[in-house]
């Protein structure tokens, strides 16, 4: 393949997941605004952040009111996020040039 084709399909893949790590932010922050997560715009972040937030949810139980599942789900992705960038520029780029 060539670079003109991978390049730009990997910043769109690095694009799609900082969209979705500023999408977990904005919906744990809604959990302070009362009736925030109850909105239409609530539930939509719901049905896309809820799925990878439950995974941590399973594992790591809620300490009183605090909930550290989520400060587990974003370094867990920001692993992921730098791990995907790694792989990349380790594995894949070399072999465009």
């Amino acid at each position: 393949m060539s670079q003109d084709i991978v390049i730009p399909i990997f910043n769109f893949i690095l694009f799609l997941l900082q969209v979705y790590f500023y999408a977990m932010i904005v919906y744990f922050f809604m959990s302070w605004i009362p009736g925030a997560q109850q909105s239409a715009f609530g539930r939509i972040l719901a049905r896309i952040v809820e799925p990878y937030l439950e995974l941590f949810r399973r594992y790591i139980p809620p300490v009183g009111m605090f909930d550290l599942s989520a400060i587990v789900a974003l370094v867990v992705f920001n692993l992921f996020r730098n791990g995907v960038i790694a792989i990349f520029y380790q594995f894949v780029l070399p072999h465009l040039y």
